[in-house]
């Protein structure tokens, strides 16, 4: 007779393999089925099943080299398709409602405090300062920076990072409207806004990216890798000579390297390194960062709101998080539930953009931080 208990135990990989087909497909049904950055969840999906059948050749097999490593050490190890991601992302933005009212920068630098919080909350919790760090970023609600940094540092927990991460920008419509309306009043979410729309000069669009790489490099040295490819690419597209290129990296780039960076993430999504305690703990850090993020940018409106005789709708704060365009979206949205003449559209994307270029410092920032420490 067979002793189950033996059984499991002699299989305990295979059970924690199968455990992890089931985390695959159900990344691929929130793909498929609810559209939750299917760009992205649909190959790491798939790819946690590659990577988590029995010896897999997907994976090195003694000194066969396997795909899905190849692809790891070659473009997230050395940092490309994060780099080259904030590229394409750089091209897709338009900085114009931001440089309309360039005090909504304020905004997204108040969003990252959940990263600084949850940093001191993760250490707390038994993780050296390294992975700290590295889970603290999920609360920008930027892949591509939550990559970078983890990878900064050789956290072990990179996969549980990027699936945290990328799970929580696709839930923003889920997770971040109860936590707005928890801290405001029903008054102030019909606060009215109006927007006067000021023109842009060509010229200020093309300095602006210039300018702020050469201030991010000063303040974090660290961050301006991934700052000069965001604001390069949005200095291809606002330069005006080059709109093949911008076109291109807007849709082909984006969508292949956030395809192939979503099944490379899989070499790190391995059942017996992705399913224990640390990676729930992770889950739930990260997503106490990301609603520390929304509440820190609620708040910073709430305050200017008690010397500002022109009344600021607290809801745009939230869109600070590097959410783009998702949470400015879900602001929107909110505001016409209230009251459908509140248009807050312009207001959020600029806060939104604000808070990609705040989310990539607050990373340089936390690399330079930690680095010094140690």
């Amino acid at each position: 007779m067979i002793d189950i208990g033996e059984f499991i135990l002699e299989n305990a990989l295979l059970w924690k393999q199968i455990g992890m087909w089931i985390i695959g497909a159900l990344l691929i049904y929130l793909a498929v089925k609810r559209q939750m950055e299917p760009t992205l969840l649909l190959p790491m999906g798939f790819g946690a099943i590659l990577v988590n059948l029995p010896n897999s050749g997907a994976l090195t097999q003694g000194e066969e080299v396997g795909i899905i490593d190849y692809l790891f050490d070659n473009g997230i190890a050395n940092e490309l398709f994060p780099l080259l991601l904030f590229i394409g992302i750089g091209a897709m933005i338009d900085f114009t409602p931001l440089l309309s009212n360039i005090k909504l920068m304020l905004f997204g630098a108040a969003a990252q405090f959940g990263i600084f919080f949850t940093l001191s909350m993760a250490a707390l919790f038994g993780f050296d300062l390294k992975d700290a760090a590295s889970i603290a970023i999920i609360g920008a609600a930027d892949g591509p920076t939550s990559i970078f940094v983890a990878n900064f540092f050789h956290s072990n927990y990179l996969g549980p990072i990027i699936v945290a991460a990328y799970s929580y920008m696709a839930l923003v419509p889920i997770i971040q409207p109860p936590v707005i309306r928890l801290i405001t009043t029903e008054k102030e979410r019909r606060i009215k806004m109006g927007y006067e729309g000021n023109r842009v000069a060509k010229i200020t669009k093309i300095l602006f990216p210039i300018v702020i790489t050469i201030v991010a490099g000063l303040v974090a040295p660290k961050s301006v890798s991934l700052v000069g490819c965001l604001m390069f690419g949005n200095l291809i597209r606002e330069c005006g000579v080059l709109h093949g290129l911008s076109d291109t990296a807007q849709n082909v780039l984006a969508n292949l390297v956030t395809l192939l960076l979503g099944i490379s993430v899989a070499a790190r999504m391995q059942a017996d390194a992705f399913l224990n305690w640390q990676t729930l703990m992770i889950l739930a850090l990260g997503l106490v960062a990301f609603i520390f993020d929304t509440v820190g940018g609620v708040m910073f409106a709430k305050l200017l709101n008690l010397f500002n005789p022109k009344k600021i709708n607290p809801m745009i704060g939230a869109a600070g998080i590097s959410a783009f365009p998702m949470s400015a979206r879900v602001i929107h949205q909110m505001g016409l539930k209230e009251d459908k003449t509140n248009f807050l559209l312009p207001h959020s994307i600029g806060i939104n953009v604000s808070g990609q270029i705040a989310s990539v410092i607050a990373g340089g920032l936390i690399i330079s931080l930690v680095s010094s420490i140690l």
